[in-house]
């Protein structure tokens, strides 16, 4: 029987975990340690499983076995592929990692946004192309403009894939620069550096409060109240609001935007006897004074509220009656209608019946006030 020291490796692949452009060509070597009774002739290679063809394969000498791979693809996965020397029973003798990729582009589109002044929050996008095949770490790093020396952010993923979160210890009045270095096991890429003063890019909480309410009897109108972003109340700011408003049936949102700065607005033109949902936001701008646009907010969650249902007939030549008579004529004109679907025949026409429409109507009421 062969003793072997445990700390004897029975293999040793050449070259050991390479990293290689994409397209490139690798020729790797598995030579057996003298201490395995193991030939050439008795080994085989696979590349993540898969069992290499063995016209790949030449012989340097009686224990060591080469394979020849030829415009290499992209890793599959970012840890690298894996490359193994393998004896005829299928032991594994010695693994490689192969890493095949790019080198990282320069990062772009930088944008930041500060929450309610307190914190300030950058993305970017990783480059036209993106995909490296290889790990790729992403730092973003920002400094004072004029003595600042370099920070790095800790906080990333918080926005987004490529993204950093910045939460406190950030100086107003004093414009910041800002940039992200991209790195992989072929190389370095930095972005430009972006300048940004904190003031110029504020976004806030939606606005608090959101009322929306009947305009008396009026059935075409709604009433939209809230209050301002309370993060922001001791602050010189100037503030610009928007409404989207959707029947409750329709996923598609109306937008008013010229509310200004006001904190109400009526909605008017409405659908009589409809559910409708309102959402508002708030965009902070002209903080102490800066000249940028600010950065719109969230919407608040929907707030619903109903229209009035509508009064009227629908059309036709009523005469101009008193209010009750108007009722009584729209109650009879829905009784008939109900006794149509409901009664057989008209033997049973009488004040039983009629009751019996006024429960069904109180239900049916009081199922619509419900949903």
């Amino acid at each position: 029987p062969l003793s072997v020291s445990p700390a004897a490796a029975p293999a040793v692949i050449s070259p050991q975990d390479p990293t290689l452009l994409i397209g490139s060509s690798l020729v790797a070597t598995c030579t057996v340690s003298p201490d395995f009774p193991l030939k050439a002739e008795d080994l085989y290679w696979t590349l993540n499983g898969r069992r290499l063809p063995a016209a790949s394969y030449s012989t340097l000498g009686p224990s060591t076995l080469s394979v020849a791979l030829a415009r290499l693809n992209g890793s599959r996965q970012q840890s690298g592929d894996n490359l193994v020397c393998h004896s005829r029973d299928g032991g594994i003798l010695a693994g490689s990692c192969l890493y095949v990729g790019l080198p990282p582009e320069k990062p772009v589109n930088i944008t930041c946004w500060s929450k309610n002044m307190k914190d300030l929050t950058c993305k970017w996008a990783p480059g036209t192309e993106g995909e490296t095949f290889l790990h790729t770490n992403y730092t973003l790093k920002y400094k004072l403009r004029w003595y600042g020396r370099d920070n790095t952010c800790q906080e990333y993923h918080t926005a987004g894939p490529y993204s950093c979160h910045i939460p406190k210890d950030l100086a107003l009045f004093t414009p910041y620069e800002i940039w992200v270095e991209a790195s992989n096991r072929l190389g370095v890429a930095v972005s430009d550096v972006v300048m940004l003063d904190i003031l110029d890019v504020v976004t806030t909480d939606p606005p608090s409060d959101v009322h929306v309410s009947r305009v008396g009897d009026l059935e075409d109108q709604l009433s939209v109240r809230w209050s301002s972003p309370p993060a922001l109340k001791d602050f010189l700011f100037q503030a610009k609001y928007q409404i989207q408003y959707r029947v409750e049936d329709s996923s598609e949102w109306k937008v008013v935007d010229d509310v200004g700065n006001q904190t109400s607005c009526r909605l008017a033109g409405l659908r009589p006897g409809t559910v409708y949902f309102v959402q508002v936001r708030c965009n902070p701008f002209g903080i102490y004074g800066s000249k940028k646009a600010g950065i719109w907010s969230d919407w608040s969650n929907p707030t619903a509220a109903s229209t009035p249902r509508s009064e009227r007939g629908a059309g036709g030549c009523d005469p101009k009656g008193g209010e009750q008579n108007t009722t009584l004529r729209r109650e009879l004109k829905q009784f008939f209608g109900w006794v149509k679907k409901h009664a057989y025949g008209c033997s049973n026409l009488g004040i039983k019946l009629y009751d019996q429409w006024r429960v069904w109507l109180q239900k049916s009421h009081k199922t619509r006030n419900q949903v």
